[in-house]
């Protein structure tokens, strides 16, 4: 760490939210002709392995890795034998259960849809094997925003410096919450008022701003904690980071707190941002750059959420006479 950058501060993988909470398959549904249990469960973590291999292979992120090889294991836990004895129809199968018994999001479908075309057609080279995988359609959703005044009643709920700049991060900077986790000490430049976001979906670098309350709140942070780095949010014992689930815990408890019903959490927060500064004027291209959107069709999702312009807006009906 620069001694500039002291002086300015100083002055992993579980499941995503959305595969949690499904009980594991069923022994009941196990088919015939299985491998001897050992030998079956040794080539299983065998191929995992390769998959691992393979998506990191092609630079893809840890969180969507682990989720990929999640999904896999699952399927083949599903019928109890190795993936590479599971044909066209079992596949199908397996698609058509998490739809009618586990009636999964679109979403979840999705992610276990990419991760078994992966495990067939890239590390098993069997695409043959493959049917025809349909993507769900996967219905709009208008995103939940907290009030400006609801994000000033949850930031004082926090009860410590370290939170208190988490929960700023999130909101004041609109970073996601493994954006949050993985921010290097080396990564805020306080000459220049900037955040340094080095680990980005998609490996995508961008510059947000540094607000002057953030940096207060950093430095306050820095004065109590001293963390030794290279993360501004250490872990715990071998964990290099802070971890996705504690954010979430630290959000959750500091809203019931607050007294906020919704359910609150990073994203929520980096919704609200967007949000917010759009009602304030800030152009859509701009407003990407911040969010680190590779399209522009995703930031337009936050105008159908600000309600600003549509409170603004008169009705045709108040100009009859």
């Amino acid at each position: 760490m620069s001694l500039a950058l002291g002086e300015a501060i100083g002055e992993s993988v579980s499941y995503p939210s959305y595969l949690a909470g499904h009980p594991e398959p069923s022994p009941a549904r196990h088919v015939g002709g299985a491998e001897p249990k050992e030998a079956a469960m040794t080539a299983n973590r065998r191929l995992r392995d390769e998959m691992r291999e393979d998506l990191e292979l092609r630079g893809l992120s840890a969180n969507t890795i682990e989720t990929y090889v999640r999904c896999a294991r699952r399927f083949a836990e599903y019928y109890g034998r190795a993936p590479g004895t599971i044909g066209t129809t079992e596949i199908r199968a397996f698609l058509l259960h998490l739809v009618q018994e586990r009636k999964v999001s679109a979403s979840t479908f999705n992610v276990y849809a990419a991760a078994i075309r992966f495990l067939y057609a890239v590390t098993l080279e069997r695409p043959e094997t493959l049917p025809d995988l349909p993507r769900m359609r996967i219905p709009m959703q208008v995103p939940r925003v907290l009030t400006p005044s609801d994000v000033s009643r949850l930031l004082a709920a926090l009860q410590t410096d370290k939170h208190r700049a988490l929960v700023m991060l999130a909101y004041g900077a609109g970073l996601r919450v493994t954006e949050v986790c993985r921010l290097r000490i080396d990564d805020i430049d306080a000459k220049r008022m900037l955040l340094h976001v080095r680990d980005a979906k998609r490996r995508r670098e961008r510059y947000v701003m540094l607000s002057p309350k953030l940096l207060a709140t950093l430095r306050a942070y820095w004065k109590t904690s001293h963390p030794e780095g290279p993360y501004l949010f250490p872990g715990r014992g071998s964990q290099q980071w802070m971890t996705r689930a504690a954010v979430h815990r630290v959000m959750a408890k500091a809203a019931r707190r607050a007294g906020i019903a919704e359910k609150v959490s990073p994203h929520t927060l980096r919704h609200s941002f967007a949000t917010h500064l759009l009602e304030a004027g800030t152009d859509l291209r701009t407003l990407q750059v911040l969010l680190g959107h590779g399209s522009l069709r995703s930031t337009m999702t936050y105008l159908h959420v600000s309600t600003a312009r549509v409170q603004a807006t008169q009705s045709p009906l108040d100009a009859l006479r």
